[in-house]
């Protein structure tokens, strides 16, 4: 009978000593951080899903993608593709509260202006109110052709293989209303020494619909090839 309570006083104190163990790893700095970042990266990359299916919505009504700006009768530019897909982002209020005629700075939108939208907000960015680092990719190669929509049909390579939408770094965060983003002349939107609001990754949006993460040891050419309507159709994701 001694021998069987001492074999069982054993089990129980390697049970506690791993209870214990799972507790110092579960309350430590480290592990809370590591949670942290993964509910960060899992939070933008369901902004960029929303924004992604927006901009889908938007190509089912109008035949197109919207056009990465407006523009006056001069050329101006005036709004920018978030402002035009916000009735597809439940946001239809705010939209009708814009004056598209008016640029987007104009005193007329000033409220708007102040309105913060959480979609194209990366909450790991340590970016101004009301400012995005979601960028359309933008140029006479990519999804976006300034003033000028897109079709899916123009996506030689195909929707998957094309990126939409790209995350980069907080210091190039425009207005979500400003009718300026990532434009093909600005090289690539990232390499191996950005350091982004995510560890070892940015985050993007495919024209199919999908979003995934794009490591930043990518091939510069693959990447290149991402950015392309046409004439790049490698991918690599993680």
């Amino acid at each position: 009978m001694l021998r069987n309570r001492n074999a069982l006083t054993i089990v129980e104190g390697l049970v506690v000593v791993a209870i214990i163990f799972l507790l110092i790893i579960f309350l430590s700095p480290f592990y809370r951080g590591g949670a942290r970042e993964a509910a960060r990266h899992n939070l933008c990359q369901n902004n960029l899903k929303q924004i992604s299916l927006a901009l889908r919505n938007y190509h089912d009504v109008h035949g197109h993608f919207p056009p990465a700006y407006t523009v006056d009768s001069e050329g101006k530019r005036l709004h920018s593709w978030r402002t035009l897909i916000l009735p597809y982002m439940e946001e239809t209020q705010l939209a009708e509260s814009i004056d598209l005629t008016k640029p987007w700075d104009d005193p007329a939108n000033a409220k708007a202006r102040d309105t913060s939208i959480s979609c194209y907000d990366c909450l790991a960015s340590d970016t101004e109110p009301g400012f995005t680092t979601y960028l359309a990719l933008v140029g006479d190669n990519r999804a976006f052709a300034g003033e000028k929509p897109r079709s899916l049909d123009d996506f030689d390579d195909g929707a998957a293989k094309t990126i939409l939408i790209i995350e980069v770094d907080q210091k190039r965060a425009v207005h979500w209303m400003s009718p300026y983003d990532f434009e093909e002349a600005d090289g690539l939107p990232f390499g191996k020494e950005t350091k982004g609001a995510h560890p070892n990754v940015n985050l993007a949006t495919f024209a199919d619909g999908h979003a995934s993460s794009i490591h930043r040891d990518v091939d510069p050419e693959v990447l290149r090839g991402m950015l392309k309507i046409a004439g790049g159709d490698k991918s690599e994701e993680d």
